[in-house]
This record gives structure tokens, sequence and C-alpha cells, in this order.
């Protein structure tokens, strides 16, 4: 990962992202929500068989690179590069954080 001092909570997602969706859910709060490719993921068990399909369908790495902070918001811009269309491709991340783990994430263009 780049030099970028990211929220804990986000490092941590980061970090996850590269071994599996278990490792992933962990990063959640129970009612998180995670809105990925149009679709909306409510619950650790959802955000699990999210990342899991996700992991199943294309090979990737994710290299957050701008972190901007907007009230209870967390903007992370990150290249994506694998296995998929348009690859490498830029997305935000918009993170909202509750007591250490993240209870909602929405990933676009």
């Amino acid at each position: 990962m780049s030099n970028l001092k990211l929220p804990e909570p986000i490092a941590t997602y980061f970090a996850a992202d590269k071994r599996d969706a278990a490792a992933v859910a962990r990063c959640f709060t129970e009612r998180a929500i995670v809105k990925d490719e149009g679709q909306t993921h409510s619950g650790v068990a959802a955000i699990a068989t999210w990342k899991r399909e996700a992991s199943a369908r294309y090979s990737y790495t994710s290299e957050p690179f701008a972190l901007e902070q907007n009230d209870d918001r967390y903007v992370v811009r990150s290249r994506l590069t694998g296995s998929f269309p348009g690859s490498p491709v830029d997305l935000r991340f918009v993170f909202r954080l509750e007591r250490g783990k993240i209870a909602f994430l929405e990933i676009a263009p």
C-alpha cells in the first residue's frame, strides 16, 4: 500500500481485501451496508457473500492513492488493476465508520 495514512478500519479493509471474504466481513458492523455495482448488501453475512462472489469473478489488486474526509464520511480513491473489463480503473470508496468498524461502504467510479 502507498504511504497514504488511512484511518485504521479503512486500512484494515484494504489489507483484508487481499485475503478473503471472511476477513473483509469482519471489518464491518453487524448492520453495515455495502453498495457496489448497482446492488445493496446489508449485514455481515451478505457482505461476506458479496465479497466471495466478486473475488470469484475477478482477480484484482487495489491501491489507494487519495483520501478526503467530509464530515463523517471518508472518500478513498483507489486504482484497481486486474482481470475485468476496463482495467485499470480508479474508483471512489465512500466509507462511514462507527465504533472502529465500517458501517457503510459505497464503491463507485
